[in-house]
Protein backbone atom coordinates (compact mmCIF):
# COMPACT_ATOMS: atom_id res chain seq x y z
CA UNK A 1 0.00 0.00 0.00
CA UNK A 2 1.08 3.64 -0.50
CA UNK A 3 1.07 5.09 2.92
CA UNK A 4 1.89 1.55 4.47
CA UNK A 5 -1.04 -0.41 5.72
CA UNK A 6 0.29 -3.85 5.80
CA UNK A 7 1.08 -5.34 9.00
CA UNK A 8 4.59 -5.77 10.97
CA UNK A 9 5.93 -8.89 12.54
CA UNK A 10 7.56 -7.33 16.20
CA UNK A 11 10.02 -8.86 17.72
CA UNK A 12 9.89 -7.81 20.92
CA UNK A 13 6.62 -7.84 20.65
CA UNK A 14 6.35 -10.63 23.63
CA UNK A 15 8.39 -8.11 26.14
CA UNK A 16 5.54 -7.39 28.60
CA UNK A 17 4.93 -3.58 28.83
CA UNK A 18 1.89 -1.72 30.81
CA UNK A 19 0.88 1.68 32.02
CA UNK A 20 1.90 2.30 35.49
CA UNK A 21 1.22 5.62 37.64
CA UNK A 22 5.30 6.25 37.62
CA UNK A 23 5.11 6.12 33.62
CA UNK A 24 2.48 8.51 33.80
CA UNK A 25 4.06 10.83 36.40
CA UNK A 26 7.44 10.49 34.54
CA UNK A 27 5.70 11.44 31.12
CA UNK A 28 4.00 14.18 32.51
CA UNK A 29 7.05 15.72 34.67
CA UNK A 30 9.35 15.65 31.25
CA UNK A 31 6.64 16.67 29.05
CA UNK A 32 5.73 19.96 31.06
CA UNK A 33 9.37 21.20 29.74
CA UNK A 34 6.70 21.95 26.96
CA UNK A 35 5.54 25.11 29.12
CA UNK A 36 8.79 27.34 28.14
CA UNK A 37 8.28 26.55 24.33
CA UNK A 38 4.53 27.30 24.59
CA UNK A 39 4.92 30.25 26.67
CA UNK A 40 7.39 32.22 24.42
CA UNK A 41 5.26 31.32 21.66
CA UNK A 42 2.21 32.56 23.14
CA UNK A 43 3.72 35.60 24.92
CA UNK A 44 6.10 37.55 21.70
CA UNK A 45 2.86 38.12 19.72
CA UNK A 46 0.74 39.90 22.63
CA UNK A 47 3.37 41.98 23.79
CA UNK A 48 4.45 43.51 20.39
CA UNK A 49 1.07 44.40 20.20
CA UNK A 50 1.18 46.33 23.89
CA UNK A 51 2.29 50.16 23.20
CA UNK A 52 4.49 50.77 26.07
CA UNK A 53 6.36 47.75 24.77
CA UNK A 54 6.17 49.81 21.34
CA UNK A 55 6.92 53.18 22.52
CA UNK A 56 10.37 52.18 23.97
CA UNK A 57 11.74 49.67 21.09
CA UNK A 58 9.82 50.04 18.07
CA UNK A 59 8.08 53.74 18.03
CA UNK A 60 8.68 53.86 13.92
CA UNK A 61 5.82 51.05 14.16
CA UNK A 62 3.14 53.44 16.09
CA UNK A 63 4.42 56.11 13.93
CA UNK A 64 3.25 53.19 10.85
CA UNK A 65 0.39 52.25 12.80
CA UNK A 66 -1.36 55.83 12.27
CA UNK A 67 -1.35 55.34 8.76
CA UNK A 68 -2.67 51.78 8.88
CA UNK A 69 -5.36 53.03 6.56
CA UNK A 70 -3.18 52.96 3.66
CA UNK A 71 -2.10 49.47 3.53
CA UNK A 72 -4.03 46.89 6.61
CA UNK A 73 -1.30 44.06 5.55
CA UNK A 74 1.90 46.60 6.36
CA UNK A 75 1.19 48.10 9.64
CA UNK A 76 3.97 45.70 11.79
CA UNK A 77 6.04 45.15 8.35
CA UNK A 78 9.79 45.54 10.47
CA UNK A 79 12.70 43.65 10.09
CA UNK A 80 13.60 44.68 13.98
CA UNK A 81 10.40 43.31 15.17
CA UNK A 82 10.26 40.01 13.48
CA UNK A 83 14.08 39.29 14.49
CA UNK A 84 12.79 40.06 18.31
CA UNK A 85 10.83 36.89 17.70
CA UNK A 86 12.85 34.73 15.14
CA UNK A 87 16.14 35.27 16.67
CA UNK A 88 14.94 32.43 19.90
CA UNK A 89 14.69 29.65 16.74
CA UNK A 90 18.07 31.08 15.40
CA UNK A 91 19.68 30.07 19.10
CA UNK A 92 17.41 27.08 19.18
CA UNK A 93 18.89 25.91 15.99
CA UNK A 94 22.81 26.58 17.54
CA UNK A 95 21.79 24.36 20.26
CA UNK A 96 20.12 21.92 18.47
CA UNK A 97 22.85 20.81 16.61
CA UNK A 98 24.93 19.79 19.74
CA UNK A 99 22.24 18.85 21.68
CA UNK A 100 22.46 15.54 20.77
CA UNK A 101 25.94 15.25 22.18
CA UNK A 102 24.04 16.44 25.48
CA UNK A 103 21.13 13.69 25.56
CA UNK A 104 23.48 10.60 24.97
CA UNK A 105 26.54 11.75 27.72
CA UNK A 106 24.62 13.08 30.20
CA UNK A 107 20.62 11.61 29.48
CA UNK A 108 17.54 12.88 28.89
CA UNK A 109 16.46 14.23 31.88
CA UNK A 110 19.61 15.90 33.04
CA UNK A 111 19.36 17.86 29.69
CA UNK A 112 16.20 19.01 30.65
CA UNK A 113 16.63 20.21 33.65
CA UNK A 114 19.78 22.30 32.05
CA UNK A 115 17.48 23.71 29.16
CA UNK A 116 14.87 24.64 32.14
CA UNK A 117 17.51 26.62 33.98
CA UNK A 118 19.47 28.67 30.72
CA UNK A 119 15.62 29.02 29.75
CA UNK A 120 15.08 31.01 33.41
CA UNK A 121 18.31 32.90 33.03
CA UNK A 122 16.44 34.36 29.83
CA UNK A 123 13.61 35.39 30.82
CA UNK A 124 15.24 37.18 33.82
CA UNK A 125 16.98 39.15 31.19
CA UNK A 126 14.25 39.84 29.06
CA UNK A 127 12.05 41.23 32.09
CA UNK A 128 14.68 43.73 32.86
CA UNK A 129 15.54 44.38 29.54
CA UNK A 130 16.39 48.35 28.85
CA UNK A 131 17.45 48.18 25.02
CA UNK A 132 16.97 46.29 22.47
CA UNK A 133 20.24 44.17 22.85
CA UNK A 134 19.14 43.21 26.05
CA UNK A 135 15.82 41.56 24.30
CA UNK A 136 17.91 40.15 22.02
CA UNK A 137 20.46 38.82 24.31
CA UNK A 138 17.22 37.16 26.58
CA UNK A 139 15.87 35.63 23.66
CA UNK A 140 19.03 33.94 22.59
CA UNK A 141 19.25 32.87 26.10
CA UNK A 142 15.41 31.20 25.84
CA UNK A 143 16.30 29.81 22.42
CA UNK A 144 19.38 27.90 24.13
CA UNK A 145 16.78 25.99 27.11
CA UNK A 146 14.47 25.33 24.01
CA UNK A 147 16.93 23.93 22.02
CA UNK A 148 17.63 21.48 25.06
CA UNK A 149 14.43 20.66 26.25
CA UNK A 150 12.72 20.06 22.25
CA UNK A 151 15.88 18.01 22.09
CA UNK A 152 15.56 15.87 24.67
CA UNK A 153 11.73 15.62 26.06
CA UNK A 154 10.24 13.95 22.64
CA UNK A 155 13.02 11.16 23.06
CA UNK A 156 12.45 10.80 26.92
CA UNK A 157 8.67 10.13 26.77
CA UNK A 158 8.96 8.00 23.99
CA UNK A 159 11.52 5.78 25.09
CA UNK A 160 9.93 5.43 28.20
CA UNK A 161 6.26 4.82 27.40
CA UNK A 162 4.80 1.60 26.29
CA UNK A 163 4.31 0.63 22.72
CA UNK A 164 0.08 0.81 22.76
CA UNK A 165 0.33 4.40 24.67
CA UNK A 166 3.00 5.91 23.37
CA UNK A 167 0.97 8.37 20.94
CA UNK A 168 -1.30 9.16 23.50
CA UNK A 169 1.53 9.89 26.25
CA UNK A 170 3.99 11.65 23.60
CA UNK A 171 0.82 14.26 22.69
CA UNK A 172 1.86 15.14 26.76
CA UNK A 173 4.75 17.38 25.54
CA UNK A 174 2.45 19.22 23.02
CA UNK A 175 -0.35 19.49 25.34
CA UNK A 176 1.99 21.20 27.48
CA UNK A 177 3.14 23.43 24.54
CA UNK A 178 -0.15 23.94 24.36
CA UNK A 179 -1.15 24.97 28.20
CA UNK A 180 1.97 27.26 27.81
CA UNK A 181 -0.12 29.20 25.26
CA UNK A 182 -3.06 29.61 26.78
CA UNK A 183 -0.92 31.01 29.96
CA UNK A 184 0.61 33.49 28.20
CA UNK A 185 -2.38 34.68 26.15
CA UNK A 186 -3.99 35.04 29.25
CA UNK A 187 -0.83 36.78 31.12
CA UNK A 188 -0.36 39.21 28.24
CA UNK A 189 -4.54 39.88 28.30
CA UNK A 190 -3.92 41.08 31.84
CA UNK A 191 -0.48 42.82 31.74
CA UNK A 192 -1.50 44.72 28.59
CA UNK A 193 -4.04 47.53 31.28
CA UNK A 194 -0.65 47.71 32.96
CA UNK A 195 2.02 50.55 31.80
CA UNK A 196 4.78 47.67 32.51
CA UNK A 197 2.73 44.92 31.46
CA UNK A 198 5.35 43.57 28.84
CA UNK A 199 7.94 43.26 31.45
CA UNK A 200 5.37 41.73 33.47
CA UNK A 201 4.45 39.25 30.28
CA UNK A 202 8.43 38.95 29.49
CA UNK A 203 9.63 37.89 33.08
CA UNK A 204 6.81 35.56 33.91
CA UNK A 205 8.72 33.40 31.58
CA UNK A 206 10.96 32.28 34.85
CA UNK A 207 7.75 30.31 36.45
CA UNK A 208 7.14 27.66 34.04
CA UNK A 209 11.19 27.42 33.52
CA UNK A 210 11.55 27.19 37.73
CA UNK A 211 8.61 24.54 37.53
CA UNK A 212 10.21 22.37 34.80
CA UNK A 213 13.92 22.29 36.38
CA UNK A 214 12.38 21.63 39.77
CA UNK A 215 10.37 18.83 38.25
CA UNK A 216 13.70 16.83 36.31
CA UNK A 217 14.89 16.02 40.04
CA UNK A 218 11.64 14.21 41.31
CA UNK A 219 11.78 11.25 37.90
CA UNK A 220 14.14 9.11 36.74
CA UNK A 221 16.22 9.00 33.41
CA UNK A 222 15.19 6.48 30.65
CA UNK A 223 16.30 2.97 30.97
CA UNK A 224 17.29 3.48 26.84
CA UNK A 225 19.63 6.56 28.11
CA UNK A 226 21.18 4.70 31.57
CA UNK A 227 22.19 1.45 29.38
CA UNK A 228 23.56 3.75 26.86
CA UNK A 229 25.99 5.06 29.81
CA UNK A 230 26.98 2.05 31.28
CA UNK A 231 24.31 2.30 34.08
CA UNK A 232 22.51 -1.03 34.32
CA UNK A 233 22.20 -0.88 37.95
CA UNK A 234 20.01 1.99 37.58
CA UNK A 235 18.41 1.27 34.17
CA UNK A 236 16.93 -1.98 35.99
CA UNK A 237 16.15 -0.06 38.91
CA UNK A 238 14.45 2.11 36.62
CA UNK A 239 12.59 -0.24 35.04
CA UNK A 240 11.06 -2.02 37.62
CA UNK A 241 9.56 1.76 38.23
CA UNK A 242 8.10 2.32 35.50
CA UNK A 243 6.77 -1.20 34.45
CA UNK A 244 5.40 -1.99 38.31
CA UNK A 245 7.39 -5.48 37.92
CA UNK A 246 10.84 -6.82 39.14
CA UNK A 247 10.39 -9.03 35.63
CA UNK A 248 12.17 -6.81 33.78
CA UNK A 249 15.02 -9.09 32.76
CA UNK A 250 13.84 -9.88 29.01
CA UNK A 251 13.33 -5.77 28.15
CA UNK A 252 16.63 -5.16 30.07
CA UNK A 253 18.42 -7.64 27.96
CA UNK A 254 17.00 -6.29 25.06
CA UNK A 255 18.22 -2.95 25.45
CA UNK A 256 21.57 -4.15 26.59
CA UNK A 257 21.91 -6.06 23.48
CA UNK A 258 21.16 -3.22 20.91
CA UNK A 259 23.56 -0.80 23.25
CA UNK A 260 26.05 -3.06 22.42
CA UNK A 261 25.49 -3.36 19.05
CA UNK A 262 25.46 0.37 18.67
CA UNK A 263 28.85 1.04 20.54
CA UNK A 264 30.44 -1.59 18.08
CA UNK A 265 29.71 0.64 15.53
CA UNK A 266 32.66 2.75 15.34
CA UNK A 267 30.86 5.42 12.86
CA UNK A 268 29.97 8.70 14.39
CA UNK A 269 26.36 8.27 14.35
CA UNK A 270 26.11 11.87 12.33
CA UNK A 271 27.50 10.00 9.56
CA UNK A 272 26.19 6.94 10.11
CA UNK A 273 22.35 8.61 9.85
CA UNK A 274 23.39 9.65 6.04
CA UNK A 275 23.92 5.59 4.73
CA UNK A 276 21.15 4.67 2.02
CA UNK A 277 19.29 2.05 4.73
CA UNK A 278 18.50 5.59 7.10
CA UNK A 279 17.41 7.54 3.79
CA UNK A 280 13.53 6.67 4.98
CA UNK A 281 13.57 8.01 8.53
CA UNK A 282 16.28 10.96 7.69
CA UNK A 283 13.62 11.89 5.44
CA UNK A 284 10.16 11.54 7.10
CA UNK A 285 12.54 12.93 10.54
CA UNK A 286 13.28 16.51 8.16
CA UNK A 287 10.29 17.07 6.07
CA UNK A 288 7.68 16.66 8.88
CA UNK A 289 9.06 19.64 11.14
CA UNK A 290 9.79 21.75 7.46
CA UNK A 291 5.95 21.14 6.38
CA UNK A 292 4.86 21.52 9.83
CA UNK A 293 6.01 24.66 10.23
CA UNK A 294 5.50 26.12 6.43
CA UNK A 295 1.58 25.27 6.52
CA UNK A 296 1.37 28.36 8.24
CA UNK A 297 0.99 28.02 12.15
CA UNK A 298 2.90 31.26 12.63
CA UNK A 299 1.06 33.12 11.46
CA UNK A 300 -1.17 32.53 13.88
CA UNK A 301 1.23 31.10 17.02
CA UNK A 302 3.02 34.88 17.04
CA UNK A 303 1.37 37.01 15.06
CA UNK A 304 -2.03 36.42 15.54
CA UNK A 305 -2.86 39.70 17.73
CA UNK A 306 -0.74 41.70 15.11
CA UNK A 307 -2.88 40.99 12.29
CA UNK A 308 -6.35 40.68 14.20
CA UNK A 309 -5.58 44.44 15.64
CA UNK A 310 -3.93 45.64 11.97
CA UNK A 311 -7.73 44.02 10.68
CA UNK A 312 -10.17 45.52 13.00
CA UNK A 313 -9.59 44.59 16.53
CA UNK A 314 -8.67 46.73 19.02
CA UNK A 315 -5.92 45.58 21.17
CA UNK A 316 -7.64 44.10 24.42
CA UNK A 317 -9.95 42.07 21.49
CA UNK A 318 -6.86 41.10 19.36
CA UNK A 319 -5.69 39.78 22.63
CA UNK A 320 -8.81 37.85 23.94
CA UNK A 321 -8.77 36.76 20.39
CA UNK A 322 -5.70 34.68 20.81
CA UNK A 323 -6.71 33.18 23.31
CA UNK A 324 -9.84 31.73 21.87
CA UNK A 325 -7.37 30.18 19.63
CA UNK A 326 -5.39 28.85 22.26
CA UNK A 327 -8.27 27.29 23.85
CA UNK A 328 -9.32 25.87 20.71
CA UNK A 329 -6.17 24.52 19.94
CA UNK A 330 -6.24 22.64 23.98
CA UNK A 331 -9.10 21.34 22.99
CA UNK A 332 -8.32 19.48 20.04
CA UNK A 333 -4.84 18.00 21.41
CA UNK A 334 -6.98 16.49 23.98
CA UNK A 335 -9.28 14.37 21.25
CA UNK A 336 -6.10 13.89 19.90
CA UNK A 337 -4.51 12.39 22.67
CA UNK A 338 -7.89 10.03 22.83
CA UNK A 339 -7.77 9.13 19.59
CA UNK A 340 -4.36 8.63 18.23
CA UNK A 341 -3.43 5.02 19.47
CA UNK A 342 -6.77 3.85 18.22
CA UNK A 343 -6.82 5.47 14.47
CA UNK A 344 -3.30 5.57 13.52
CA UNK A 345 -0.87 8.71 12.97
CA UNK A 346 -1.53 8.80 8.94
CA UNK A 347 -5.02 9.44 9.17
CA UNK A 348 -4.85 12.17 11.59
CA UNK A 349 -2.01 13.47 9.25
CA UNK A 350 -4.40 13.43 6.24
CA UNK A 351 -6.99 14.22 7.83
CA UNK A 352 -5.74 17.39 9.41
CA UNK A 353 -4.10 18.49 6.69
CA UNK A 354 -7.55 18.64 4.45
CA UNK A 355 -8.90 20.78 7.55
CA UNK A 356 -6.06 23.07 7.31
CA UNK A 357 -6.38 23.43 3.81
CA UNK A 358 -9.50 24.68 3.62
CA UNK A 359 -9.52 27.21 6.45
CA UNK A 360 -6.45 28.63 4.78
CA UNK A 361 -8.31 29.31 1.83
CA UNK A 362 -11.30 30.28 3.88
CA UNK A 363 -9.16 32.91 5.44
CA UNK A 364 -7.40 34.02 1.66
CA UNK A 365 -10.81 34.43 0.57
CA UNK A 366 -12.72 36.77 3.21
CA UNK A 367 -9.43 39.23 3.34
CA UNK A 368 -9.69 38.95 0.02
CA UNK A 369 -13.04 40.28 -0.56
CA UNK A 370 -13.39 42.51 2.75
CA UNK A 371 -9.97 44.26 1.84
CA UNK A 372 -9.32 44.18 -1.83
CA UNK A 373 -6.74 43.47 -4.07
CA UNK A 374 -4.31 46.17 -2.51
CA UNK A 375 -5.10 45.92 0.98
CA UNK A 376 -6.93 49.30 1.28
CA UNK A 377 -10.09 48.53 2.72
CA UNK A 378 -11.43 48.70 6.02
CA UNK A 379 -12.54 45.31 7.40
CA UNK A 380 -15.92 44.82 9.22
CA UNK A 381 -16.41 43.57 12.30
CA UNK A 382 -18.34 40.65 10.68
CA UNK A 383 -15.45 40.20 8.49
CA UNK A 384 -13.24 40.12 11.41
CA UNK A 385 -15.27 37.66 13.28
CA UNK A 386 -15.24 35.09 10.59
CA UNK A 387 -11.63 35.33 10.24
CA UNK A 388 -11.58 34.40 13.86
CA UNK A 389 -13.32 31.22 13.10
CA UNK A 390 -11.88 30.11 10.18
CA UNK A 391 -8.40 30.72 12.05
CA UNK A 392 -9.86 28.46 15.28
CA UNK A 393 -11.18 25.98 12.58
CA UNK A 394 -7.18 25.92 11.27
CA UNK A 395 -5.98 25.49 14.73
CA UNK A 396 -8.27 22.43 15.93
CA UNK A 397 -7.23 20.76 12.58
CA UNK A 398 -3.39 21.47 13.63
CA UNK A 399 -4.20 20.49 17.27
CA UNK A 400 -4.81 17.09 16.54
CA UNK A 401 -2.83 16.29 13.69
CA UNK A 402 0.14 17.82 12.43
CA UNK A 403 0.84 19.79 16.19
CA UNK A 404 1.69 16.80 18.55
CA UNK A 405 2.46 14.36 15.84
CA UNK A 406 5.68 16.26 14.48
CA UNK A 407 7.15 15.29 18.03
CA UNK A 408 5.82 11.73 18.41
CA UNK A 409 6.41 10.28 14.71
CA UNK A 410 10.12 11.99 13.85
CA UNK A 411 11.15 10.29 17.58
CA UNK A 412 10.22 6.60 16.99
CA UNK A 413 11.13 5.85 13.44
CA UNK A 414 14.67 5.62 14.39
CA UNK A 415 16.51 2.97 15.78
CA UNK A 416 18.58 3.55 18.99
CA UNK A 417 22.02 3.64 17.49
CA UNK A 418 21.04 6.75 15.79
CA UNK A 419 18.00 7.88 17.39
CA UNK A 420 19.59 10.91 19.64
CA UNK A 421 21.30 12.45 16.20
CA UNK A 422 17.69 11.54 14.51
CA UNK A 423 15.98 14.04 16.49
CA UNK A 424 18.90 16.37 16.98
CA UNK A 425 18.15 16.64 12.96
CA UNK A 426 14.36 16.93 13.36
CA UNK A 427 14.62 19.80 16.03
CA UNK A 428 17.13 21.93 14.20
CA UNK A 429 15.30 21.65 10.74
CA UNK A 430 11.95 22.93 12.93
CA UNK A 431 13.91 25.87 14.27
CA UNK A 432 15.73 26.36 10.43
CA UNK A 433 12.17 26.85 9.39
CA UNK A 434 10.44 28.67 12.70
CA UNK A 435 13.45 31.00 12.10
CA UNK A 436 12.86 31.51 8.51
CA UNK A 437 9.06 31.91 8.54
CA UNK A 438 8.73 34.07 11.68
CA UNK A 439 11.03 36.09 10.05
CA UNK A 440 9.51 36.88 6.77
CA UNK A 441 5.98 36.39 7.48
CA UNK A 442 5.45 40.20 8.22
CA UNK A 443 7.18 41.28 5.46
CA UNK A 444 5.32 38.79 3.15
CA UNK A 445 2.05 39.64 4.47
CA UNK A 446 2.67 43.16 3.38
CA UNK A 447 3.74 42.52 -0.22
CA UNK A 448 1.57 39.26 -0.50
CA UNK A 449 -1.41 40.34 1.00
CA UNK A 450 -4.58 37.49 1.18
CA UNK A 451 -2.02 35.65 -1.24
CA UNK A 452 0.31 35.07 1.67
CA UNK A 453 -2.62 32.24 2.92
CA UNK A 454 -2.79 30.84 -0.20
CA UNK A 455 0.87 30.37 -0.22
CA UNK A 456 0.85 28.27 2.83
CA UNK A 457 -1.87 26.33 1.47
CA UNK A 458 -0.11 25.40 -1.26
CA UNK A 459 2.40 23.35 1.04
CA UNK A 460 -0.09 21.88 2.65
CA UNK A 461 -1.58 20.14 -0.32
CA UNK A 462 2.30 18.87 -0.32
CA UNK A 463 2.62 18.06 2.73
CA UNK A 464 -0.50 15.86 2.92
CA UNK A 465 0.49 14.19 -0.63
CA UNK A 466 4.02 13.43 1.07
CA UNK A 467 2.47 11.80 3.84
CA UNK A 468 0.03 9.76 1.66
CA UNK A 469 2.58 8.32 -0.41
CA UNK A 470 5.52 7.67 1.94
CA UNK A 471 5.27 7.59 5.56
CA UNK A 472 3.94 4.07 6.97
CA UNK A 473 2.07 3.43 10.15
CA UNK A 474 3.58 3.22 13.37
CA UNK A 475 1.16 2.92 16.31
CA UNK A 476 1.52 0.29 18.57
CA UNK A 477 4.72 -1.12 17.33
CA UNK A 478 7.89 -1.23 19.80
CA UNK A 479 10.54 1.09 19.25
CA UNK A 480 12.81 -1.11 17.70
CA UNK A 481 10.82 -3.00 15.62
CA UNK A 482 9.85 -0.31 13.79
CA UNK A 483 12.46 -0.35 11.03
CA UNK A 484 10.79 -3.64 9.70
CA UNK A 485 8.55 -1.19 8.35
CA UNK A 486 10.81 0.46 5.29
CA UNK A 487 11.83 -2.89 3.81
CA UNK A 488 8.52 -3.64 2.69
CA UNK A 489 7.10 0.40 2.41
CA UNK A 490 6.52 0.68 -1.67
CA UNK A 491 9.02 3.16 -2.29
CA UNK A 492 11.75 2.91 0.32
CA UNK A 493 12.28 -0.77 0.36
CA UNK A 494 14.63 0.00 -2.79
CA UNK A 495 16.55 2.14 -0.52
CA UNK A 496 16.42 -0.99 2.27
CA UNK A 497 16.76 -4.00 0.59
CA UNK A 498 19.49 -6.08 1.00
CA UNK A 499 20.05 -4.14 4.09
CA UNK A 500 17.10 -6.06 6.37
CA UNK A 501 19.67 -7.92 8.71
CA UNK A 502 21.30 -4.87 10.17
CA UNK A 503 18.14 -2.83 10.08
CA UNK A 504 16.60 -5.35 12.67
CA UNK A 505 19.75 -4.71 14.70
Amino acid sequence: MAGGGFAVEDPVADIETKITLSVIISCIVAASSGLIFGYDIGISGGVTTMVPFLEKFFPDILKKAANAKHDTYCVYDSQLLTLFTSSLYLAGLVTSLMSSRFTAKIGRRNTIMLGGVIFLVGGAINGGAQNIAMLILGRIFLGFGVGFTNQATPLYVSEIAPPKWRGALGTSFQFFVQIGIVAASIVNSVAAQHPYGWRISLGSAVVPAALITIGAFVITDTPTSLVERGKIDHARKALCKVRGSDDIQPELDELMRRSVHAKSIKQEPFVTIFERQYRPQLVIAALIPLFQQFSGINMIAFYAPNLFQSTGFGQEAALHSHIVLGVVNFVSIIIFSAIVDRVGRRFLFLAGGIQMLFSQIAVAVVLADATGIHGMGSISKGNATLLLVFFSLYSAGFGWSWGPLVWIVPSEIFPTKIRTIGQSITVSVQFIAIFITSQTFLSMLCHMKYGAFLFHATWIIVMTLFIAFFVPETKELHLDSISALWCKHWYWRYFVKGEESQIQQ
